[in-house]
């Protein structure tokens, strides 16, 4: 049997903020900024096939868009500064926000489909087996 904790013992949402493998919550998750390792380096957690899909996307421009847009409201209302200046502010907030959104986002539902042994996560007790 692997080591490591169980799904239970491990919580998806300290996974998601830390990044770390969603079966031990100790190794790290990604092997670039966006691609998930192939395996987890400390409990040997397959992590080949997940894919979170387009779900932390949709989050991630649904919560940042809100955010942007009523800062940018409360900065127009108080300070009325030229488009130039909002053409200036906004964007690297925009590309920052998301890069660190995502990567927490795509963590956290790999952890949750760990938890709950969806999406290439065998049964409890069968290890990582991938079933196709």
């Amino acid at each position: 049997m692997g080591e490591g904790p169980s799904p239970a013992a491990s919580s998806p949402f300290r996974n998601g903020l830390l990044c770390r493998c969603p079966r031990c919550g100790k190794g790290r998750l990604y092997s670039g900024i966006l691609t998930v390792a192939d395996s987890c380096a400390v409990c040997g957690c397959d992590l080949r096939a997940q894919d979170s899909g387009d779900g932390p996307t949709v989050f991630v421009i649904l919560i940042l868009g809100a955010i942007v847009v009523a800062l940018a409201l409360m900065t127009e209302h108080a300070f009325a500064p030229p488009l130039w200046l909002h053409a200036l502010l906004w964007p690297p907030l925009i590309l920052g926000g998301a890069f660190v959104m995502l990567r927490i986002f795509k963590a956290f539902l790999i952890s949750m489909q760990y938890r709950h042994r969806v999406a290439g996560f065998g049964e409890p007790g069968q290890g990582d087996d991938r079933h196709g």
